[in-house]
C-alpha cells in the first residue's frame, strides 16, 4: 500500500496561488466599486460585485487548500481533501446569487428607470486593467490545479477567466453608450450597459452549471471515466499477475484512493506477492501520479471459487449457470 502523505513543497505552491488570488480579488474589487459608483455604470457594477464574490471564494479557497493539506487522522481516514469539494459548492452558490441580483437590476433599467450612464476612460481603464490581472491569475491557477488536481484552485481559476469574458461584455456595453452619446441614430445603444450585465449574467450562470456539476461529482466519489478499465488493462500486463479486477477509485479533493485485487499464483512466496503488488501500484500510479494505492492479492484459484466477485464484468456476461458446473 501507497503511504499516505502530504507534499509540503504541493501545499506551499498550492497555499502561495490562493493567497495571491485573494490579494488581487481586493484590488479588483475596490477599483471596480469606485470606477463603477463615479459613472453609474450598471455593468462595472455588476463586475464590483462578480469581483467581491470571487474574493469571498478566493478566501475560501484559501482556507480550504490548507485544510485539505491536514494529514488523516483519528476521524478522517481519507484525509480532509472534500473540503475542496465543499468549497467548491459553495463558490457556486455565490455565483447564482450574484447572478440573481445582476438580472434583477438589468430588466430594471431596460424596462421600467431610466439611468444615465458616464462611460468615461477611467470605466474602460478598470475593466481593461481587470482583463490584465484576470488572465494572470487563471494562468497561474490552472497551472497550480492541473499540477496538483486541485479542485478548489480550479474553481478559482474559473473565476477569473469568467471575469475575462464578463469584463469584455462590459466593454462592449460602454462602447454602445458611448456611440449612442455620439448620435441620435444610435440612441437605442444607451441601454448596452444594461444588456452587457445580462450579458455577464448568461456567463455567470454558465459557469456556475459546470462547476457545480463537476462539484457534485467529487462529492459523490464519481470515477474519472475509464480510468478503471486503464488500470485493469495496465496492472494485466504485468508478468505474474493474470487477472485485475474489483477496481474502485475515490476521489477526495486534490487526493485519490485507488483498490484493486489481482489474482497471483498461490504458490508464491510472501515476498515474490509482495514484490508483485508493488509493481502493480508502479503500474496504476503511471496513470494516476500520487494516488494512494492498495492492491489485494489472491491465489488464481479464487477466481473459480468466486466468480461473480472476482471476475470482470465481461468475464461475468451470459455466465450464470458457471457456478453450477464448477459444483
Amino acid at each position: 500500500m501507497t503511504p499516505h502523505t502530504t507534499n509540503p513543497i504541493a501545499q506551499k505552491e498550492k497555499n502561495s496561488a490562493a493567497l495571491t488570488s485573494v490579494i488581487a480579488a481586493v484590488g479588483l474589487t475596490i477599483f471596480k466599486l469606485i470606477v463603477g459608483i463615479l459613472t453609474n455604470s450598471l455593468g462595472i457594477l455588476a463586475e464590483a460585485a462578480h469581483s467581491a464574490l470571487d474574493l469571498i471564494a478566493a478566501l475560501v479557497t484559501l482556507i480550504a487548500v490548507r485544510l485539505s493539506g491536514k494529514a488523516p487522522d483519528a476521524d478522517h481516514h481519507y484525509g480532509h481533501g472534500k473540503i475542496e469539494n465543499l468549497s467548491a459548492l459553495f463558490e457556486t452558490f455565490l455565483l447564482l446569487v450574484t447572478c440573481v441580483w445582476i438580472i434583477y437590476e438589468s430588466i430594471q433599467r431596460l424596462f421600467f428607470k431610466s439611468v444615465e450612464v458616464d462611460a468615461s476612460i477611467w470605466a474602460f481603464l478598470v475593466m481593461a486593467t481587470s482583463i490584465g490581472i484576470d488572465y494572470s491569475r487563471s494562468r497561474v491557477l490552472y497551472r497550480a490545479a492541473r499540477k496538483y488536481n486541485s479542485q478548489a484552485l480550479e474553481a478559482d481559476a474559473l473565476h477569473f477567466s469568467t471575469d475575462i469574458w464578463s469584463s469584455s461584455v462590459v466593454i462592449a456595453g460602454l462602447i454602445g453608450v458611448k456611440l449612442a452619446g455620439a448620435s441620435p441614430r444610435l440612441a437605442f445603444l444607451g441601454k448596452a450597459d444594461a444588456v452587457a450585465a445580462l450579458g455577464v449574467a448568461v456567463i455567470v450562470i454558465y459557469v456556475s452549471v459546470e462547476l457545480g456539476i463537476r462539484t457534485i461529482k467529487g462529492l459523490l466519489d464519481t470515477a474519472p471515466k475509464g480510468l478503471d478499465e486503464q488500470i485493469q488493462q495496465a496492472v494485466d500486463a504485468i508478468p505474474g499477475i493474470s487477472n485485475c479486477h474489483q477496481v474502485r477509485i475515490r476521489p477526495s479533493g486534490a487526493e485519490m484512493f485507488i483498490d484493486a485485487h489481482i489474482l497471483v499464483d498461490p504458490s508464491l512466496s510472501l515476498e515474490e506477492a509482495h514484490t508483485l503488488t508493488e509493481k502493480a501500484e508502479a503500474a496504476i500510479q503511471k496513470l494516476a501520479p500520487n494516488a494512494d494505492v492498495t492492491i489485494h492479492p489472491e491465489p488464481v484459484a479464487k477466481l473459480e471459487e468466486k466468480p461473480e466477485a472476482a471476475a470482470i464484468p465481461s468475464q461475468n456476461a451470459g455466465s450464470d449457470e458457471q457456478p453450477k458446473e464448477m459444483q
